[in-house]
C-alpha cells in the first residue's frame, strides 16, 4: 500500500483486530543488526521510552508479524536457540517432545517442558519519539521485537472493554497514539504493566514528513518466510545432539554448534538464563493450549 492509499484508508482497526484474533512468521538474527531497537534500562532494570507504532510497510498486509522460538540449555551444556516451525504452521521437534513430556504424568517432565517451551514474539516498525537512554535514536525508524504483554495493550486500545472508550488504531499516523514504554523489574522479571498509550493525535501535521517516515520503514515479511527457517530434520538433529539423545557429537558437529552459538544474538543467548528476559508466568496459557492441541491431534 502506498502512502497516499494509506492516507485514504484510515479505518483499519476491524481488519487488524480480525487478523490478530486468527490462530496462527521467521526471525532474522539481530546480532549487530542496526535495524532493531532495544530499550535501555538502568542498574535496577527500570527503563522508559516513547515511540509510535507504524503502519504496515508497502506491499505487506499487517503492521506486525508473529513468530515463536525456543531457547534453553541441554544437559550437554550446549544451547538450543532456534525459531519454531510452528510459526509457519509446521510440526516442530521441540514442540512434539514437549507434548510428550507434558502428557507423561510426571511433574518433573512438565517442568522440563516449561523450560523448553516456545516463546512468543511480535515484530513491528516503530518511530522513536523519545529515547532518554540513547537520544541519538530520536526521530529514527527501527524494528521492535516485543511480546504478548505489549501486544495485549495494542489490542486493548483497538477493541476497548468499556463503552466510554473510543477504539484507536495505534498504527495510524493521523489518529494513533504514542506508546509510553515503562519497564520495571518485578520479582526478577521484566514487567511492562505500567506501559500505556497516550491519547490519539497526529504524529506530525507535515504530511511530507510523515511520508518520509513511511519510506524509512523496514520490511517485516522475512520473519514469516519459510526460507528463513531450518528444516525439521536439521532441528531434530540439533535437538538430539544438545539433549544427548544420540551418540556423542563428532568434532565437526561440535565445531559447527560452537560457531552457531557464537553467532547467536546476545538477547537470545541471555534469554534462558536472565530472569528479566524469561517469559512471564502468564504466558503459560499459550503453552498449555499448544500442548493440549498437539496431544489431541
Amino acid at each position: 500500500m502506498s502512502f497516499q492509499n494509506l492516507k485514504r484508508n484510515k479505518d483499519l482497526i476491524s481488519k487488524l483486530v480480525n487478523e490478530a484474533e486468527k490462530v496462527g512468521g521467521g526471525e532474522k538474527k539481530n546480532y549487530g543488526d542496526d535495524r532493531v531497537w532495544k530499550p535501555t534500562v538502568d542498574k535496577v532494570g527500570n527503563g522508559y521510552a516513547e515511540f509510535r507504532f507504524l503502519p504496515a510497510p508497502e506491499g505487506e498486509d499487517l503492521p506486525w508479524v508473529r513468530y515463536w522460538d525456543h531457547g534453553f540449555k541441554g544437559p550437554t551444556g550446549q544451547w538450543y536457540i532456534e525459531k519454531s516451525l510452528t510459526s509457519i504452521g509446521n510440526p516442530d521437534p521441540v514442540g512434539e517432545l514437549n507434548s510428550t513430556l507434558w502428557n507423561s504424568g510426571h511433574d518433573e517432565d512438565k517442568e522440563t517442558a516449561r523450560r523448553q517451551k516456545r516463546r512468543l514474539h511480535y515484530v513491528s516498525n516503530i518511530y522513536i519519539v523519545s529515547d532518554p537512554g540513547n537520544p541519538a535514536n530520536n526521530g529514527k525508524v527501527f524494528l521492535y521485537q516485543y511480546g504478548k504483554k505489549i501486544f495485549d495493550k495494542i489490542m486493548d486500545v483497538m477493541q476497548p472493554a468499556f463503552q466510554d472508550e473510543t477504539p484507536m488504531n495505534p498504527f495510524d499516523f493521523w489518529e494513533g497514539g504514542n506508546f509510553k514504554l515503562k519497564i520495571r523489574q518485578v520479582e526478577g522479571y521484566r514487567n511492562y504493566d505500567k506501559s500505556e498509550f497516550a491519547g490519539a493525535s497526529v504524529l506530525y501535521e507535515d504530511e511530507a514528513k510523515l511520508e518520509t517516515i513511511y519510506n524509512m520503514m523496514h520490511p517485516i515479511g522475512e520473519w514469516a518466510d519459510p526460507a528463513n527457517y531450518k528444516s525439521y530434520d536439521e532441528l531434530k538433529k540439533k535437538l538430539d545432539m544438545i539433549l544427548a539423545r544420540t551418540s556423542s557429537p563428532t568434532m565437526a558437529q561440535q565445531s559447527q554448534l560452537g560457531e552457531e552459538i557464537a553467532a547467536a544474538p546476545m538477547k537470545e543467548m541471555q534469554a534462558p538464563v536472565t530472569a528479566a528476559e524469561m517469559p512471564a508466568a502468564d504466558e503459560d496459557d499459550d503453552t498449555l493450549s499448544y500442548f493440549a492441541k498437539i496431544a489431541n491431534g
